[in-house]
């Protein structure tokens, strides 16, 4: 049994006060998740939460009520709500089977009580877990829980209407997951689980981003009237992984694996940095040294009119008390976290992306994605930082419709392809074989 089964008693992973009655809830669905079917669940869960009257098992119904009549029910109520979710969505989530089940519980929550309380006696409680579930569906915890169900629900990777929000399209962006699926008080099973869904979403994206590049690399040399291998002769198509056009993709591809710096790849570049770094004496000169391998990749004349001025101005109010030190991890840490929150998005409470917004408006999501590129290869232990970056950016805009902010789909999309180019042993060196007219 690996580490996403089930386990026999429930131990919530932040210091919350556990009751009897909440125990008491936990260890029943822990032992009906390994026996029943999740159609059966799912009714309970109707029954129990969503009706909040006739559940089959009279003590689960009483321990539920003392639950949503406690003082602390409209603070707590929600995290115990999002556990009970969490014992039935671990389980299946080990089962592909199964899977499917998992938007099918979470879309309950949306629906309206299907039975009608006819005992006097039960119609309060029964209103106030009504009232709770609703308190719940407008949480932090539900809207990651939607999440999940758009990962899980999705069967492939078909282009969105445009008119669905953002937050549709989140199965395509495994660097988000992390961000976006987890919360304060995920379980380790959850997390494991997320981090198993992150590995294989990763990975069957990279196969088909091969698969589609030796398909266009095949077509380019049809085109050129060169003969291929016997065994390819006949060409199968290979659709497009992403939501950029094709041009724009293979662009892309090449800015990002191919040799685009004049003196090389973004990593030769990155290393050729770094190696300089190891003679800089100070860390003001290492700012100095950075602000030139940034601006390199700028437009000449759109740097000139703010942004060179904003980026210097930036680095020079970074740790300008550490200026005469030599530069460590720490600095480096910090200057390049600081760099992402300055270029992307600071945090969720100041969600300002002026800097991000413009620079996509002038130089294109493929140079400004680049720029994101440099900085996280010179420091890798900011990836993380970065892809947080954007998690904001989505949480943001989530439920936007994906026509009114298609800026920031193609940076969603052209920053899964540098960080699948740069971080993955992927190999798509073939694409400057592609030619388009």
């Amino acid at each position: 049994m690996g580490v996403l089964a089930a386990v026999s008693t429930w131990t919530p992973n932040f210091n919350r006060h556990i009751d009897q009655e909440e125990q008491q809830l936990y260890d029943h669905l822990l032992s009906l998740v390994q026996s029943e079917l999740p159609s059966q669940l799912i009714e309970r869960f109707r029954a129990l939460f969503v009706d909040g009257v006739g559940y089959p098992d009279a003590d689960i119904a009483v321990a539920i009520n003392k639950i949503a009549t406690s003082k602390t029910a409209d603070q707590e109520f929600r995290f115990v709500l999002n556990r009970c979710c969490h014992i039935l969505i671990n389980r299946w989530q080990t089962r592909p089977q199964l899977q499917a089940a998992i938007p099918e519980l979470i879309a309950i929550f949306e629906t309206t009580p299907s039975r009608p309380v006819t005992e006097y006696s039960r119609s309060r409680s029964a209103r106030r877990v009504r009232d709770l579930v609703k308190g719940f569906v407008d949480s932090e915890q539900y809207v990651t829980l939607r999440r999940l169900a758009q990962v899980m629900q999705a069967s492939d990777l078909h282009t969105p209407p445009a008119h669905e929000p953002i937050g549709a399209l989140i199965r395509r962006y495994p660097y988000l997951y992390e961000h976006c699926l987890l919360t304060d008080g995920s379980t380790y099973e959850h997390q494991q689980a997320i981090r198993q869904l992150q590995t294989k979403a990763q990975r069957q994206y990279e196969v088909d981003l091969s698969q589609y590049v030796t398909y266009q690399v095949r077509r380019s040399q049809i085109d050129r009237g060169e003969p291929l291998q016997s065994s390819s002769r006949i060409l199968q198509p290979v659709k497009n992984p992403t939501l950029l056009s094709d041009q724009e993709l293979c662009r892309a591809l090449k800015q990002f694996a191919g040799k685009s710096q004049s003196a090389g790849t973004y990593r030769d570049s990155a290393q050729r940095f770094l190696t300089h770094t190891n003679q800089t004496p100070t860390f003001q000169s290492f700012k100095d040294d950075l602000y030139q391998y940034i601006t390199a990749s700028v437009d000449s004349e759109y740097g000139r009119r703010q942004f060179n001025n904003q980026l210097y101005s930036q680095l020079k109010t970074t740790l300008p008390e550490s200026n005469d030190q030599k530069l460590n991890d720490f600095l480096l840490v910090r200057t390049c976290s600081q760099l992402l929150n300055f270029l992307v998005v600071e945090s969720p409470q100041r969600p300002n992306h002026f800097v991000f917004v413009d620079l996509i408006s002038n130089i294109g999501s493929t140079l400004t994605t680049g720029l994101l590129l440099k900085i996280v290869l010179i420091c890798r232990k900011v990836k993380p930082c970065l892809e947080k970056r954007f998690s904001i950016l989505f949480n943001h805009y989530e439920f936007c419709r994906r026509d009114g902010v298609q800026w920031l789909v193609e940076a969603m999309e052209t920053l899964n392809l540098a960080l699948s180019t740069n971080f993955s042993t992927i190999d798509l060196s073939l694409i400057n074989q592609i030619v388009y007219q």
